[in-house]
């Protein structure tokens, strides 16, 4: 927990507590805070959800970033960090907080603290739920997490096709860059594109499910494109052109028709 030491000084009305202005963010002017014995803890239980098992120093970071942001109103962990292993590029970060913040600084902060790389994104809890009714990524990326508190979700799919339009672009790097891109941003393409698919058929969408739709709509093994050893290149790109071409129409049609 992000904590202040400070002495109780004796005042003429009231005692009080001094603190510095250099202080950590969730100190600021006006908020209120706990004051209480310094030999007292707080023991933080994470939620998990469809994690199977973390590692031991995976248990200590997941900690330690719930000690520095215990002013957030909830943390939420995701992304390839919590896969088995120590593959990820980043660690994906929800601070869900009703307030304005400086989550760059946040990053900043964590980068030097962890030496690793951080994304973080500072949303609250209503513009949560507006994503995951929208976005078929917000879906994709909360099937799976560590939470500081319990997360329940109720919302229904609300298809708004120029976010969807915005994504599927992404997903189009792979059919221009094919033989210049590493397996990582491959998989992460073909990723992109299977979530969207799934949620234009009002389908779950999980790590699980995705990686199932790439194998039986792409016609390859979801490790093969992470680790760039696709066995037949050229089925591949032709399940993947003729998708995005699928998608692509419907979205299109979508755009125009200002259909939301």
């Amino acid at each position: 927990m992000v904590a202040l030491t400070g002495k109780i000084s004796k005042g003429t009305l009231m005692d009080q507590v001094y603190i510095p202005k250099d202080r950590p963010m969730g100190f600021e002017i006006g908020m209120p805070v706990v004051v209480k014995p310094l030999t007292e803890e707080e023991e933080v239980k994470p939620i998990h959800c469809n994690i199977e098992k973390l590692e031991p120093v995976k248990v200590i970071i997941v900690q330690k970033i719930f000690s520095e942001l215990n002013f957030a109103d909830n943390i939420i962990i995701t992304g390839s960090f919590l896969e088995s292993g120590f593959q990820f590029n980043d660690i994906d970060i929800l601070l869900i907080y009703n307030k304005k913040i400086d989550f760059r600084k946040i990053e900043q902060n964590f980068n030097k603290l962890f030496g690793l790389n951080f994304h973080v994104i500072a949303l609250d809890y209503n513009t949560l739920l507006k994503g995951l009714e929208t976005d078929p990524l917000y879906q994709a990326m909360l099937s799976r997490y560590i939470s500081k508190k319990r997360l329940i979700f109720k919302y229904k799919n609300k298809i708004d096709y120029k976010i969807l339009d915005l994504h599927l672009l992404k997903s189009k790097q792979l059919m221009d860059n094919f033989d210049y891109l590493a397996g990582n941003l491959k998989y992460g393409m073909a990723r992109n594109m299977i979530a969207i698919f799934l949620f234009l058929n009002n389908k779950k969408i999980s790590n699980e499910a995705i990686d199932s739709a790439i194998k039986k709509v792409l016609k390859e093994e979801p490790i093969n494109i992470k680790e760039n050893v696709i066995i037949n290149k050229s089925i591949f790109l032709q399940e993947y052109k003729k998708l995005y071409k699928d998608l692509f129409k419907i979205i299109l049609k979508g755009v125009k028709n200002g259909t939301q």
